[in-house]
C-alpha cells in the first residue's frame, strides 16, 4: 500500500541512492551536473526542507521508502514534482502517490513538467486531470542536450 508522510532525516539517504540510477536521471532530465555529488545533493535537500513555500513528503510503499514528492512555487503557481526508486517504476505507486498528495495538497491551480518522452509520468498526471498548457525547451543536464518539455495545469 502507497502512502505520504513527512520526510525524515533518514529518508535522505533513500533519495540520493535512487536519483544515482542512470536511466532514472536521464528520465528526469533536469538532474544536478553530477548526481553522485553528496554534498550539492544535500545543499538542495536542506533548501527544500527548510523552505515553508514547499510541502514535500516521502513515499513509502508498504512502509518502505520508495521517493518523494513535493510542491514549490515557480513564480506564483505551485508546481510538483516527483521522483520514484527506478525499481518500483511500473507498479502504480507513483500514480497512487500524486493522487495521495492531492487530495493533501489543494492549491490550484498547480502545474507540472515533464520531458516530452516520459509518457508514463505525462499520462499519471493527465489521469488526475492535467492538461497541456504549453511547451518550453532547456538544458538538461542529465542528457547533455536541450529538450523540450511539456506543462501541464490542473486547475
Amino acid at each position: 500500500m502507497t502512502s505520504l508522510r513527512a520526510v525524515e532525516p533518514s529518508d535522505l539517504d533513500e533519495f540520493f541512492t535512487h536519483q544515482l540510477d542512470p536511466s532514472a536521471n536521464h528520465m528526469a532530465a533536469f538532474t544536478a551536473k553530477n548526481p553522485a555529488d553528496r554534498g550539492v545533493f544535500n545543499h538542495h535537500w536542506q533548501n527544500i526542507l527548510n523552505d515553508p513555500q514547499i510541502t514535500v513528503r516521502t513515499i513509502l510503499n508498504d512502509g518502505v521508502v520508495v521517493g518523494s514528492i513535493l510542491a514549490y512555487r515557480n513564480d506564483e503557481t505551485p508546481e510538483i514534482s516527483y521522483w520514484i526508486d527506478k525499481a518500483r517504476w511500473g507498479q502504480g505507486i507513483t500514480t497512487a502517490a500524486v493522487g495521495l498528495f492531492l487530495e493533501e495538497f489543494t492549491d490550484r491551480p498547480i502545474r507540472a513538467r515533464a520531458v516530452v518522452d516520459n509518457v508514463n509520468s505525462i499520462r499519471i498526471l493527465e489521469r488526475y486531470g492535467f492538461e497541456q498548457i504549453g511547451e518550453v525547451q532547456g538544458f538538461a543536464n542529465a542528457r547533455g542536450a536541450v529538450v523540450k518539455e511539456l506543462v501541464l495545469e490542473l486547475r
